[in-house]
């Protein structure tokens, strides 16, 4: 009898160990994507981009949203480790909060691709991201090119930046200011930073600005539905045709303002596109592949005279097709 409990018990051991196998290679198919926020439009495209490259190589992918908050990433970070997912495709909140999640996950042997944003420093194995420096200075030439059509450029222009410490935030401005200064407009009101990323938020920064300086001519939004909200701004304000409005980005309603020349334009990511290069990166990697240390995608820049023409390619790669 002691003999028969002590093979019984044996098998049960084999058999919770077998499981445990079993349950570990499920589990190496499972790749994480932490997102900044999907209740912004972009990172939801770069999590279908994603999926659509997980699926493609064989693996599930599940979301995980940050809330634009560090310490949720950082859980989300310790949860996906913990399930023991084969990799991690992180789109971080800021470029200062992402060393604490790539430490996290070299510890744990978990490899990482940034999707987005960037990173001041840590581990990983790709960076895939937009040129954001050329794209947002391709819509200021735009949005120069115009000025100085209408000898406006003595006049002063706005930006409203996503939050200055992401790096691409940086490189938005930057190419934007320089495009400023290649037509002699170097005028430049206080910066206004996101926070909550919508609408109304750009609609009250737009306002402050067209109260506070009469000679404006220009608003830069580096975000797609906030560039709406400044676009009613500058309506409710009566300077429609007085005070240009350029984006960065693009929603479907978005593209509708391009369209009827309310707004001049916006330079595009691609996010479907990321997602997807981020993902397979990743899988890549996992496979035994060398992958590229970055991965660089161009930025479109659409306005009401090209915008036909780059319709089919928006629609896949900017909004993950959606676009009606």
């Amino acid at each position: 009898m002691k003999r028969s409990n002590f093979f019984l018990t044996s098998m049960a051991i084999v058999g919770s160990l077998l499981l445990g196998g079993n349950t570990a290679s499920a589990q190496d198919k499972n790749i994480a994507y932490i997102t900044s926020s999907i209740n912004v439009q972009f990172w939801r495209y770069v999590a279908t981009g994603a999926e659509a490259a997980a699926k493609e190589a064989g693996y599930t992918l599940k979301t995980l949203d940050s809330a634009n908050d560090a310490k949720t990433q950082l859980q989300n970070a310790q949860d996906a480790i913990a399930q023991g997912v084969a990799g991690i495709v992180l789109s971080p909140t800021d470029s200062s909060t992402a060393p604490s999640v790539l430490k996290l996950a070299e510890e744990a042997g978990v490899p990482v691709v940034i999707a987005d944003i960037g990173t001041n420093e840590g581990k990983y194995v790709s960076f895939v991201g937009s040129d954001n420096y050329g794209g947002a200075k391709g819509i200021g030439e735009i949005v120069g090119d115009t000025l100085s059509h209408k000898n406006w450029t003595d006049g002063s222009f706005g930006i409203i930046g996503i939050p200055q410490a992401r790096i691409n935030g940086q490189l938005r401005t930057n190419g934007f200011r320089d495009a400023m200064k290649e037509v002699g407009m170097e005028k430049e009101v206080p910066l206004q930073q996101m926070q909550t990323f919508t609408a109304e938020e750009s609609f009250r920064f737009a306002q402050d600005m067209i109260t506070a300086n009469a000679d404006l001519r220009a608003i830069f939004v580096e975000s797609d539905v906030q560039a709406i909200g400044a676009q009613r701004a500058v309506r409710a304000a009566r300077k429609t045709g007085e005070i240009l409005v350029a984006g960065f980005d693009g929603t479907p309603d978005l593209v509708e303002k391009i369209s009827d020349g309310s707004i001049l334009g916006s330079g595009m990511q691609q996010p479907y596109l990321m997602g997807f290069k981020a993902t397979e990166a990743l899988t890549k990697h996992i496979a035994g592949e060398n992958v590229a240390k970055e991965i660089s995608l161009p930025v479109l820049v659409v306005t009401e005279f090209n915008i036909k023409s780059l319709r089919d390619e928006m629609n896949l790669n900017v909004f993950a097709g959606e676009l009606k």
